[in-house]
């Protein structure tokens, strides 16, 4: 698996880490035994990079990964956790739950010490709090080493801005952002590069539109962004080819992404997704799915308080 250096951090990250979201049953139920497997497949594969949080299975992600991980030499990987976000609405950014949460989460997970730490989906609060209080005090945990590295995730791109222009950061995380039909993670890449940030991104298949797979019943995708996402993966069928695989390899592609998470409960998809990405890019095939996908590329949706979205976003 190919590595690429995050920002200034000093880690260096595989292109294709394991998002450990699926361990917490977010998306569907989970058999324990192959979702532990996954992890240890993940890291077979040279997917050394794990992202977690408390609100993927309410604490089950993180509790199940603990499991998965003992035994296993801690400097093998590198594991990233969240705070903030702990159920659909519950949200907490307060100096005194970000301390408890960092402890919590090194219980659960087993570990003394996170390699990154990311405010998770600050998109939900006043985005001041995020900056005058929660990185404060999680800073405050990286010198305490805790924690090595900070930075915030979420889905508008507007915070992204918001925050870097208060305060620093080591990384941030998007989802949904860069992918065969919305690029505009990738636009804000020389804003990020000026600020000397690690940039990950998240989620290659924007929630199965971008698979074979019946979208989730509460998939925001409109009508027409589904009939164009269904004529990219019939062309893409037509020249023997899963969409889901160029979704991946096209997400891997750009240098400037140091890395992009996506997680399987499934080993055997685990697998299947480092073989897809030790594989070559089909250059015509991209293209023709690009043009396919033009009528809805960075179409996207409101998440979280309506002033924190982008002015593209609909709904």
């Amino acid at each position: 698996m190919d590595r690429r250096p995050l920002g200034k951090t000093g880690l260096s990250l595989p292109v294709l880490s394991y998002g450990a979201s699926s361990l917490g049953a977010e998306f569907r139920a989970v058999d324990i035994n192959e979702a532990i497997r996954s992890v240890h497949v993940a890291l077979e594969c040279g997917m050394n990079f794990i992202d977690t949080s408390p609100f993927y299975g309410r604490g089950m992600s993180e509790v199940l990964l603990g499991v998965a991980l003992k035994g296993v030499p801690r400097d093998s990987y590198l594991l990233g956790t969240k705070l903030g976000r702990y159920d659909k609405t519950h949200f907490d950014f307060s100096a005194k739950r970000v301390v408890e949460s960092v402890d919590v989460s090194l219980h659960r997970l087993g570990v003394d010490h996170l390699d990154i730490c990311l405010c998770h989906d600050i998109e939900f609060v006043p985005m001041q709090q995020i900056v005058d209080e929660t990185l404060p005090a999680l800073r405050k945990i990286q010198q305490q080493g805790k924690v090595r590295f900070v930075g915030v995730s979420g889905y508008p791109m507007k915070m992204f801005r918001f925050v870097l222009d208060r305060t620093d950061l080591d990384v941030v995380l998007s989802y949904n952002h860069y992918s065969l039909q919305n690029t505009m993670f990738g636009d804000l890449v020389p804003y990020l590069k000026s600020k000397g940030v690690g940039i990950m991104n998240a989620a290659p298949f924007s929630a199965r539109l971008l698979t074979n797979a019946p979208l989730p019943p509460w998939h925001r995708a409109t009508p027409e962004v589904r009939a164009v996402a269904k004529r990219a993966s019939d062309h893409c069928a037509k020249h023997g080819v899963d969409i889901a695989q160029l979704a991946l390899q096209f997400s891997i592609a750009n240098p400037d992404m140091t890395t992009c998470v996506t997680g399987s409960a499934n080993p055997d998809r685990v697998r299947e997704w480092a073989a897809w990405a030790a594989k070559p890019l089909d250059p015509k095939l991209l293209a023709d799915v690009l043009e396919i996908l033009q009528p809805i590329h960075n179409w996207c949706y409101v998440e979280g308080l309506p002033e924190n979205n982008d002015p593209e976003a609909q709904g």
